[in-house]
């Protein structure tokens, strides 16, 4: 597990500072046993059927660090 965890700070550490910022704003609360989950109606479906395709083991092709920055630029401005 240590190894994910390694990877996953690896990653963060070379993100973009608003990027690494964003991504620990998501992080903290949960690591607080607080997570905040506003999800809009309209978009939980979506938010069910990716989770489904995970669960599936589909996942999405390219680099996850790049794939990750453009998901938070998209979502949290």
């Amino acid at each position: 597990m240590a190894d994910i965890l390694d990877q996953a700070v690896a990653a963060l550490r070379r993100m973009p500072a608003a990027d690494r910022e964003s991504m620990a704003q998501a992080i903290l609360p949960v690591t607080q046993g607080s997570p905040t989950l506003d999800i809009e109606p309209d978009h939980l479906p979506f938010v069910l059927e990716g989770l489904a395709q995970l669960d599936r083991g589909e996942f999405t092709e390219g680099d996850p660090e790049d794939l990750i920055s453009a998901a938070f630029r998209r979502h949290l401005r």
